[in-house]
């Protein structure tokens, strides 16, 4: 399911730049930031750091690694992308001009599947109420075996039988 893009009053570039020059020690935006930024928003996917690096060079885009890694910690830190924690792997979505919504994990494949319910918002927002809790957001990842891993392990197991 690919959802819709949130109508936002900036770029991502443009959010960025505000953000790196809002900092108590204000940075500047670079060059090679701002390749990366318009690289990272060009397209929609979940990602790790490093197959971001070998997509930027594939790309022909020369930005060091170093980069990529402090530039995707600020680009979480703005509000710009959202971190995956899933075990030992990192992910990295958009998060800004992107609607709120889960994930189905395949625990064999690594697919993931996005999602919306409104019952689930519903109910976090009734539970963070009835807490007088201030509700900013949530990341929900479900993880499970998808529909083609199932039927290749059933397929398998009819195997096995013969």
């Amino acid at each position: 399911m690919t959802l819709p893009a949130v109508q936002v009053s900036q770029s991502p570039e443009e959010k960025f730049r505000e953000f790196l020059s809002s900092r108590p020690r204000p940075q500047r935006f670079t060059g090679q930031q701002r390749e990366l930024v318009q690289y990272v928003f060009s397209r929609h996917h979940h990602f790790d750091a490093d197959q971001l690096i070998d997509d930027v060079k594939s790309a022909g885009l020369n930005i060091s690694r170093a980069t990529v890694y402090r530039t995707l910690t600020k680009l979480v830190d703005s509000g710009l992308l959202r971190r995956l924690d899933l075990g030992s792997r990192t992910f990295f979505e958009h998060d800004y001009g992107y609607p709120q919504h889960e994930h189905l994990v395949c625990e064999q494949c690594g697919k993931m599947i996005e999602f919306q319910h409104p019952a689930i918002e519903s109910a976090l927002r009734e539970v963070a109420a009835d807490n007088q809790f201030q509700f900013s957001g949530h990341t929900l990842l479900i993880r499970g075996v998808c529909l083609e891993c199932n039927r290749a392990r059933a397929t398998k197991r009819r195997l096995d039988l013969i």
